[in-house]
């Protein structure tokens, strides 16, 4: 007997041009992880899980269940509801379409599955609010896990919370998915830091139909960490306003039917993130200047997407134009583009077997 589940998770896209660090959109690519839970004799010996991986970042991940950043995560969820080890024999395959260090929400997309993993191994039957104060314990900032999880095109924050669960959110990452040993068993890190509650709030915006994305992906990585080295600390009370300003009508303006892209156009600009980090992603300027509305009829808006170094073109329309023209700059830059027309989609989904049988059958 076996119990057989598969968890989808989105990829993400954050920031959305003057957002930083607030909203994110979910986007369809997808980390799918395959799950096969066996029914072992209770007198069977223990066995660690077993993981294979396909796609996107194959020949980089760790198999090691005690290594890999989405068992791990799943350990951190079961060992904080005294769930001291994995099921013994399980079976994990993941395949990803989500490309690495590219500013589309993969590390994200890794631990929201780890997340639900060890929801449903535990069978905890968390509730979404809760399964978020676990993903920020570990990912620490809300745009891409929140957008992972819920769906859409979404804002969120972090609650300031009282003097004890603030420091309980302040343990060092390295206290909540340490480096277990491959022989970890019941009697190893049973007393992980706890997630407070209530880390996270969020809220869902309306999105038109017509609006899809246009990946432009540049062929190297960047990592989240150095793109945020390249900060200032301080920002000016123009530049806030500015982004404060731009951020207040493109909630709105994803949302109207027909979208406007004089609106949107210039309610994406961003004087809080971009502009730092120009440097670490040749093109950047020349793409998010020279591609507009009047020159790509059915581009309404373009920015960075995360830390980058992809860059996120929404249209209605001139897709194939708006992805070749930039992959024309970028040439001439000395980089190499993929670009896929994305759309804007539901957040993480868990189907049994039984489910995904029915769904084929019907």
């Amino acid at each position: 007997m076996t119990r057989n589940f598969t968890i989808r998770i989105p990829a993400t896209s954050a920031n959305i041009g003057p957002g930083f660090d607030v909203v994110g959109l979910s986007l369809s690519l997808y980390l799918t992880l395959s799950v096969t839970v066996p029914i072992a004799p209770n007198d069977a010996p223990y066995q660690p899980p077993t993981l294979t991986y396909t796609g996107e970042g194959a020949d980089e991940v760790p198999l090691d269940p005690y290594k890999n950043l989405t068992t791990r995560v799943a350990l951190y969820v079961l060992r904080c509801n005294h769930i001291p080890y994995f099921p013994s024999h399980l079976v994990l395959h993941a395949a990803n379409e989500i490309p690495f260090g590219r500013g589309l929400g993969s590390s994200g997309a890794a631990v929201i599955a780890g997340i639900l993993l060890g929801n449903e191994l535990g069978n905890l039957q968390l509730p979404t609010e809760r399964l978020l104060d676990f993903a920020l314990m570990v990912e620490r900032h809300p745009d891409n896990v929140t957008a992972a999880l819920i769906g859409g095109f979404v804002g969120s924050y972090l609650k300031e919370l009282d003097d004890e669960a603030t420091e309980a959110a302040s343990v060092p990452l390295s206290e909540v998915l340490p480096e277990y040993p491959p022989d970890a068993g019941a009697d190893w890190g049973l007393k992980p830091p706890v997630p407070p509650l209530g880390i996270g709030h969020y809220v869902r915006f309306g999105w038109a139909e017509s609006i899809k994305a246009v990946a432009i992906i540049p062929r190297f990585e960047l990592s989240t960490a150095r793109a945020r080295e390249v900060l200032p600390t301080q920002y000016s009370r123009k530049d806030l306003v500015f982004n404060l300003q731009r951020l207040a009508v493109l909630t709105i303006a994803l949302a109207q039917t027909p979208p406007d892209p004089g609106l949107i156009y210039e309610a994406m600009k961003d004087r809080v993130h971009q502009p730092y980090r120009k440097g670490l992603i040749p093109g950047l300027p020349e793409v998010t200047s020279c591609i507009t509305p009047a020159t790509h009829p059915g581009l309404l808006g373009i920015c960075l997407s995360g830390a980058g170094p992809t860059i996120l073109a929404l249209a209605t329309g001139g897709f194939e134009a708006i992805a070749e023209d930039a992959r024309a700059i970028f040439r001439e830059k000395g980089v190499e583009i993929d670009w896929k027309v994305l759309e804007v989609v539901g957040g993480s989904t868990l189907e049994h077997q039984q489910q995904i049988e029915r769904k084929n059958k019907s």
